[in-house]
């Protein structure tokens, strides 16, 4: 009971973090991830007071360093233009938030582990991306529910209806889309390089079926599930070592769960799909790529119709290419494409900058930890492959890296084994 109990609490924290929501009675600004940061303030000022210093590790540091020089583009962009759309002149601050939101999951956890790991992370993502997929279906097909999450959680949920469209509790649209993308890369990653969750039938099978779920449901939800989809699959071809001319024994179990869990849930799905109208026509939309390529020879769905034929907008002249129209909100230019809407309101100064941010995320990762470099390179493939759809961004996860300890496990060393030598040195900045 006690372990059912923490899974929940921490389960919904990471809920609260990834699919934020607003509740009915409160500010709309006022959402679980903004309450998140104030309690990752709070801790951040508690540690402080507690260790007399603020640690950051250099790759956080550089980050927070571009962030701030994109924001202070996208300001100049506005002030230029004469524009009041502030939406990425703040983005300094959706950082910081996105920041002392992660601090704070990452404290939840290790409050009850006494760690944050990789593997711990992962499995904590793929079992609220799972459970959201399961309430979503569980909102469509029961109204009961459906009434009671809607009278309790504010999240746009009529635009949503009058568009037919799935959605959770905080999941919808492209934001869900993007958050299970890279829960399908994190679990390829575990599985790949992991070798005690490789170990363990439990948590392989756990693995999977959260992977077939979202792979399915997910892309009910939003089709940009379908880029993680990619990623995933071309991480797991890669690593796994189940194309190697040495095949581990773990290796050939993993293939053999692999295999069993998909017929299982190709099974599952084509009698629903058979029999449920409902089901049928989320599976439609979902795959509607692969349906056209089936029953006409051409791979095309609405959307992306849509997308190459209306919404591939380029600034008309000199000056937006370079700085940007100062203007992003309100959907003005009538894109969706990332692309284009980071340049028409910044230029390519303030996108180029802002490019550079995930690039230098992904290669410092990449850098630190070599066992998963594969992964932080589809990563940063897939960011420039959303933009291609929507304008959004990653770092969420960056957030929740730069507080796993795995992953800054050896600057802390490094920063320890340095205080210890200049302790004598008054002129050592100790307290960074």
């Amino acid at each position: 009971m006690g372990n059912l109990l923490k899974f929940l609490f921490l389960g919904t924290v990471v809920s609260f973090f990834l699919f934020p929501i607003s509740f009915v009675g409160l500010p709309v600004g006022l959402n679980t991830k903004v309450m998140l940061a104030g309690f990752g303030g709070i801790m951040t000022v508690y540690r402080f007071f507690e260790l007399w210093k603020v640690r950051m590790t250099y790759g956080l540091l550089a980050s927070t360093l571009i962030a701030l020089v994109f924001s202070f583009i996208c300001f100049i962009s506005t002030d230029i233009n004469h524009t009041d759309d502030y939406s990425y002149a703040t983005y300094i601050g959706s950082f910081a938030i996105w920041l002392l939101a992660a601090y704070a999951v990452t404290e939840f956890i290790r409050f009850f582990y006494g760690e944050v790991s990789f593997k711990i992370l992962t499995f904590y993502i793929a079992g609220v991306c799972f459970a959201q997929c399961v309430l979503a279906m569980i909102i469509d097909n029961v109204p009961a529910f459906r009434s009671l999450v809607d009278a309790v959680v504010f999240q746009g949920q009529d635009f949503l209806k009058r568009v037919d469209r799935l959605y959770g509790i905080g999941a919808f649209l492209d934001p869900a889309g993007v958050r299970f993308s890279i829960c399908l890369i994190m679990i390829a990653g575990l599985l790949s390089e992991n070798e005690e969750v490789r170990k363990s039938n439990k948590n392989i099978t756990f693995l999977l079926i959260a992977y077939f779920t979202i792979v399915v449901i997910g892309n009910s939800i939003s089709r940009t599930t379908i880029i993680g989809f990619g990623g995933s699959l071309i991480l797991f071809f890669l690593s796994s070592g189940l194309f190697s001319f040495i095949i581990k024994l773990d290796s050939i179990k993993l293939g053999v769960l692999s295999f069993v869990i998909i017929a299982i849930g190709v099974v599952a799905t084509v009698y629903f799909y058979q029999t449920s109208d409902s089901f049928y026509d989320q599976m439609r939309f979902a795959f509607e790529g692969f349906f056209s390529w089936v029953e006409t020879g051409e791979w095309r769905t609405d959307s992306t119709d849509k997308l190459n034929n209306e919404m591939w907008i380029w600034p008309t002249d000199t000056k937006t290419w370079i700085i940007g129209s100062g203007v992003f909100d309100n959907y003005i230019y009538s894109t969706d494409i990332g692309y284009c809407r980071f340049i028409l309101y910044c230029g390519l100064t303030g996108f180029s900058v802002f490019a550079v941010l995930f690039v230098f995320n992904a290669l410092y990762f990449m850098s630190k930890h070599k066992g998963y470099r594969l992964m932080f390179f589809v990563f940063l493939a897939i960011t420039f492959v959303i933009w291609l759809k929507v304008a959004t961004d990653i770092f969420f996860i960056y957030a929740l890296f730069y507080c796993v300890d795995y992953f800054t496990a050896e600057e802390e060393v490094k920063d320890t084994e340095l205080i210890e030598k200049n302790e004598g040195n008054l002129l050592y900045p100790r307290y960074v």
